[in-house]
C-alpha cells in the first residue's frame, strides 16, 4: 500500500507552492491556511501573506492589526492570530527557527496534534502520522471503520492505523499523499474507486455498495439563527467603528458597533441599547440600510444596519478595545469580518 500510494502521488500530486519547499515556515502558513479552506481559495492568500511576511521575523514584527487585515476574507482569524503570537514566541525563545521537536512545537498558539505532526513531518521528514478531515476519510473507508470518526476511541483507532501505514523514512511524502488522496480521488461524494491505487486495499471498495457513506458522522445538530444590528454612527462625513476584543469570535477585528437582538426587542431598539453598552453614547437611529444573511460555522445571522446619527457623550471603549472616527474612504486600511466588508462595499 505504500509503495502503490507514493508511486501515485510522484505521477500526479498537484504542483502547490508548498510543494516546491522544506522551510518550515511557509509549510506552517500552508497547514493553518488548509485547516479551514480549500487550496483553490487559499492559494492567493497564500501568495499575498508571504509576500507580505517572507520570515518568521518580519510576521512577529508586524502589528497584529495588518497581519489580520493581510488574511481578511479568509475567515477563522483564531489562525491568523495564532500564528502573530507563535511568530513571536518563535523569534523570541527559538532565535526565529521552527522547532523540530515535538514536546517544542506543540507548546506554540495554535500547534494541535495536526498541526504539529503536519509540520515536522513535511518540512522535516518526522515520522508522526497526520490526521486531517482527508486523511480519516481515506482510512475509513481503507480499514471499514464504521464508529463515529469524532469519538475519541474511534479517533485513537484511526491514528494507529496511520500509524502503521506510514513509512519511517518517507514521512513528508507520504502524508502529502495520504491528505492528496482524499482531496481528488477519496473524495467525500461519488469517490473515484476505479482509479484509487489502494483500491485492492479498500475494505470500503470491496465490501459496500457505496464507500460514500463512510465516514460515519452523528446527524448534526439544528444551527441556531439570531437577528444582529450594527449602526452606521455619523458624525458629519465619518463614521464611527469599534474594536472588537482580541479574544473570542472575529477577535482583532474592526467592526460597525452593535450586537445581538434580544428576544421581543425591536431592532431599532437593540440599536440603541448596543451602541450605549459597547461605546457610551447616545445615537438616533434613523432609516434601515442593507440587511443580509451570513454563515459561521454553529450559527447564521441576518445582520440588519441603520443608519445613526451621533447625539452625546464620549465614545469610551466599554464592550470593545478601542475605537475610531473614520471618514468612508480610510475604511478599507482596516480588518473588517466579511459581513461588514459587505457593508463597505454597499457605502
Amino acid at each position: 500500500m505504500q509503495n502503490a500510494l507514493l508511486q501515485w502521488y510522484a505521477a500526479h500530486k498537484r504542483n502547490l507552492p508548498w510543494r516546491q519547499t522544506h522551510d518550515p515556515y511557509r509549510i506552517w502558513i500552508s497547514e493553518a491556511m488548509l485547516q479551514q479552506t480549500r487550496v483553490d481559495q487559499a492559494l492567493p492568500y497564500y501568495e499575498r501573506f508571504l509576500k507580505t511576511f517572507p520570515t518568521i521575523q518580519k510576521l512577529a514584527k508586524a502589528p497584529l492589526g495588518k497581519v489580520l487585515k493581510v488574511w481578511e476574507g479568509l475567515g477563522y482569524y483564531s489562525r491568523a492570530r495564532h500564528l502573530h503570537r507563535a511568530a513571536k514566541e518563535i523569534v523570541k525563545t527559538h532565535k526565529g527557527k521552527v522547532p523540530d521537536s515535538y514536546d517544542e512545537l506543540s507548546q506554540l498558539p495554535g500547534f494541535g496534534p495536526y498541526t504539529t505532526a503536519a509540520v515536522l513531518s513535511i518540512a522535516y521528514n518526522k515520522p508522526y502520522p497526520v490526521l486531517d478531515g482527508n486523511v480519516i476519510r481515506v482510512l475509513s473507508r481503507l480499514y471499514l471503520i464504521e464508529t463515529d470518526a469524532k469519538k475519541t476511541e474511534t479517533k485513537k483507532q484511526l491514528w494507529e492505523y496511520a500509524r502503521q501505514l506510514l513509512p519511517a523514512n518517507r514521512a513528508s511524502d507520504f502524508n502529502q499523499a495520504m491528505m492528496e488522496l482524499g482531496a481528488m480521488i477519496c473524495v467525500p461524494q461519488k469517490p473515484k474507486c476505479p482509479v484509487c491505487p489502494l483500491n485492492t486495499d479498500c475494505k470500503a471498495f470491496n465490501g459496500l455498495k457505496d464507500p460514500s457513506v463512510l465516514p460515519y458522522s452523528a446527524p448534526k445538530k439544528k444551527i441556531p439563527h439570531y437577528d444582529v444590528v450594527a449602526g452606521l454612527i455619523w458624525n458629519n462625513d465619518k463614521l464611527l467603528i469599534a474594536l472588537r476584543p482580541e479574544e473570542g469570535l472575529l477577535g482583532g477585528l474592526w467592526e460597525f458597533p452593535g450586537g445581538k437582538r434580544k428576544k421581543n426587542e425591536s431592532l431599532q431598539n437593540a440599536c440603541l441599547r448596543e451602541i450605549k453598552e459597547e461605546l457610551g453614547i447616545t445615537v438616533r437611529v434613523n432609516e434601515p440600510f442593507i440587511k443580509l444573511n451570513h454563515a459561521y460555522s454553529h450559527f447564521r445571522i441576518t445582520l440588519h444596519t441603520f443608519h445613526c446619527l451621533y447625539q452625546n457623550g464620549t465614545p469610551k471603549a466599554l464592550g470593545c478595545t478601542d475605537w475610531k472616527w473614520v471618514t468612508v474612504n480610510d475604511l478599507k486600511k482596516y480588518a473588517f469580518p466579511k459581513a461588514n466588508t459587505k457593508i463597505i462595499e454597499a457605502l
